[in-house]
């Protein structure tokens, strides 16, 4: 059998072998849609766009949070042979407006709660575009019932853009990555190897559709070994395992928020039996390093094994994944190449010896087309022979595991030594009186720059700067303690989870210590 290479042949392929078996689950209603039901959804949506006159190839941007219907739309766009581009609802309405002009949208389907909006931001706009409005969790799309779906045969090329997302960069704009018809059908089926899933596996869909992870993980991957998502409206402290247990998922996909959010919102002598979450394989945790002590905890506290894996959106996601054999992993590593190749290059692109830090890059069936309308960030992004630069500092292993010490930009350089923020944050991660905490640079005249921490307290915890700076003399050395540390409430992250350290720069103050 071919591979299939597009949206529409790997949703074909299951309505032909698996039509019965359930794709998409509400969490709330427990409203079933299998295989065969996703495929006509498919058809009815690609019929409607085409009545409202896009042409193949044309970019739909979607702003809807999760729901039924924002799954229909954004698998029947791609099942059409248009490029979606899901918009993230926690951007600013400047990063937004942005989006929206620089994708060349002809369409947005758009929640009602967002159309005001959005018609703000399309007034200041020099094009026209045509708006739709679709509740995410409607029974049904105004007009699908008077299309003729039998007319929308699918004629996307495996080469056409599918996926238009924008990166959340620390700095500048956000970049718009292409991602075509076939980077993400490779990326669904190496998921689905990697993991070992099958078709009585579900998993838990709480991440925002918005963001490459569910996107590629939750939302694709599933089709290609004809799974099942179950998905909530949104992500719940409180409501999340006995949502896992109703729908017996089989694996959660989640970021290390999430987990810190479970450790610290779950009560230890919790109602829910381990017995009740027995079905759950794994949990998968991905788009930021995850504390070794974190994983640690969770796994003590609810018997479920972490898988940490690593992608960026220009990978679809992951590429980077540990072994679901817990006997195989490496705590604190992102695990070995998934679905690609990567190695540890200096910073001409020559490869490294293991165990040398170096620039982490990757090449593979996923790896990204280019930027849109960037073609100078797109050059800058490649090595020769295709190799994907990550911006990731790391090293690899003689058993062929990665680690991540940090980002190139955010490296911290002290009296010329290279110290990673991820060493800091993980010491102080040890103390026990801390929650969170994040590192970063900052200007120094002696030493070029110096270490500020900030350091989020566990509730109901007290602790004091010069207790922290004698517990990291004592784990990190004082050349590496931080000489400057600030308590704050909240950390700034991205959509993906990812701590903007630079960012931080603004806490250090005139009265820092001399």
């Amino acid at each position: 059998m071919q591979t299939p290479e597009t949206i529409a042949a790997l949703i074909d392929a299951r309505a032909a072998d698996a039509a019965e078996l359930p794709y998409f689950i509400g969490a709330e209603s427990g409203r079933e849609m299998n295989y065969g039901e996703l495929q006509r959804s498919c058809r009815r949506i690609s019929a409607l766009l085409a009545r409202a006159g896009l042409a193949s190839g044309d970019t739909v941007s979607v702003v809807m949070p999760n729901g039924r219907q924002t799954v229909r739309v954004l698998l029947g766009a791609m099942y059409g042979g248009w490029c979606v581009n899901p918009v993230n609802l926690l951007s600013q309405p400047e990063q937004m407006l942005y989006v929206l002009e620089h994708s060349d949208c002809k369409l947005i389907v758009v929640a009602p709660d967002w159309m005001e909006r959005v018609q703000a931001l399309l007034r200041r706009m020099d094009r026209k575009v045509q708006l739709i409005a679709v509740d995410p969790d409607a029974e049904a799309i105004e007009g699908e019932s008077e299309v003729d779906s039998a007319q929308s045969a699918p004629t996307a090329l495996a080469s056409a853009m599918a996926l238009l997302m924008y990166t959340s960069g620390t700095t500048g704009k956000p970049k718009g990555v292409m991602l075509t018809q076939s980077n993400l059908c490779a990326n669904a089926r190496a998921i689905s190897a990697e993991h070992l899933l099958q078709r009585d596996d579900r998993v838990a869909a709480v991440l925002p559709l918005y963001h490459i992870n569910a996107f590629a993980v939750t939302l694709l991957a599933p089709i290609a070994h004809a799974g099942a998502l179950v998905m909530p409206a949104k992500f719940s402290t409180a409501g999340f395992w006995p949502m896992v247990a109703a729908h017996r998922c089989t694996w959660i996909n989640v970021v290390p928020t999430m987990i810190s959010y479970l450790l610290e919102g779950t009560p230890a002598d919790t109602p829910l039996a381990r017995s009740e979450l027995a079905a759950v394989r794994f949990c998968r945790s991905a788009s930021a390093a995850l504390p070794p002590e974190h994983h640690r905890a969770f796994e003590d506290k609810f018997g479920i094994g972490i898988v940490e894996t690593m992608g960026f959106t220009e990978t679809v996601a992951p590429a980077f994944s540990n072994p679901i054999d817990q006997t195989l992993r490496k705590i604190g590593s992102v695990g070995r190449a998934s679905g690609c190749e990567a190695r540890i290059v200096d910073e001409s692109g020559k490869e490294l010896p293991d165990g040398e830090t170096g620039e982490l890059v990757m090449r593979g069936p996923q790896v990204m087309s280019g930027y849109y309308k960037n073609p100078e960030a797109t050059a800058g992004a490649f090595f020769a022979e295709g190799w994907l630069r990550s911006g990731d500092l790391g090293r690899r292993d003689a058993d062929g595991f990665f680690f991540v010490t940090g980002r190139i930009k955010e490296l911290i350089i002290k009296g010329g030594e290279n110290i990673a923020p991820r060493e800091i944050d993980e010491a102080l991660l040890r103390h026990p009186a801390v929650l969170d905490a994040a590192s970063v640079g900052i200007p120094d005249r002696h030493y070029g720059q110096e270490i500020m921490a900030c350091v989020i307290l566990r509730e109901g915890e007290r602790c004091s700067e010069e207790e922290l700076r004698v517990f990291c003399v004592e784990h990190l050395g004082r050349y590496k303690t931080p000489k400057l540390f600030r308590f704050v409430s909240d950390l700034p992250r991205g959509p993906s989870g990812k701590v903007q350290r630079l960012k931080l720069i603004d806490l250090a103050s005139a009265t820092e210590p001399s």
